[in-house]
């Protein structure tokens, strides 16, 4: 297969294809606006069956991406397994422990979602879970920048964020979120249950739809007049009082 950049990048119709066909993980897979016909129809039937998010992009980026002859494909191998959500919480539940999770709602800066992982590992966290479109691609910089949690620490990737917080709701676990429209601090809101926090998007915040579901919403408390604190520290914030209460 055709290799760049320390063997996450596969190119070119056969090697992707071989790769998918072989079993290959892929976190996602590109492909030229404009393609169609029986390679397209076969790709997006392959990217289904293994449940790989397929993306069509412009010539201008794939050929930002690949400098050799890509023929319009272009997929990034996934540098560490994805566990499944329905199989993490049980194993949770079944050792006795008190569920500590992470929802990702579109983060999309790789140092980001990496440092938020170093500190879910640091304090405690059993998994995050991120959407598997419109997420920052977990490659070597995340991973560096997670100074290896993100290989220690188990990835949920699932289709759906909504269907995920349902899950988690129907398995007993409560679902916040950090809101600064609410009343409650994060110091009142009660961390020593099984619990998953939800981080919205360094843009945008968490999406309506997610927001709407949420079992209980808290403030982090700031004095200062910037608007909000950067994702990954408001992570640590919120993994800190978790840990303060459960061990207090």
């Amino acid at each position: 297969m055709a290799f760049q950049e320390k063997n996450t990048l596969v190119f070119g119709r056969h090697p992707v294809m071989d790769g998918l066909e072989s079993g290959a993980q892929f976190d996602k897979i590109f492909l030229q606006q404009g393609v169609t016909g029986d390679f397209e129809r076969e790709l997006r039937k392959r990217c289904k069956e293994n449940d790989v998010p397929l993306q069509y992009v412009p010539k201008e980026r794939m050929n930002h991406m690949v400098k050799g002859n890509h023929q319009g494909v272009v997929g990034f191998l996934a540098l560490l397994d994805y566990a499944r959500l329905d199989n993490v919480v049980p194993g949770i539940f079944e050792a006795g422990e008190t569920p500590l999770l992470l929802l990702l709602d579109r983060i999309t800066d790789v140092r980001n979602l990496g440092a938020i992982a170093r500190s879910a590992e640091v304090f405690g966290a059993h998994a995050i879970v991120v959407p598997k479109s419109g997420s920052a691609l977990i490659n070597s910089d995340a991973i560096k920048t997670s100074a290896g949690a993100l290989t220690r620490l188990p990835v949920c990737r699932e289709n759906s964020l909504v269907t995920s917080v349902e899950y988690l709701q129907h398995s007993g676990v409560y679902v916040l979120a950090s809101d600064l429209k609410a009343q409650k601090q994060i110091f009142d809101a009660d961390l020593k249950v099984p619990v998953a926090l939800i981080l919205g998007s360094e843009d945008e915040g968490i999406h309506p739809s997610l927001l709407d579901r949420v079992d209980d919403r808290f403030l982090i408390p700031q004095k200062g007049t910037t608007d909000s604190l950067n994702v990954s520290v408001a992570a640590g914030v919120m993994l800190y009082e978790t840990v303060r209460q459960r061990m207090g």
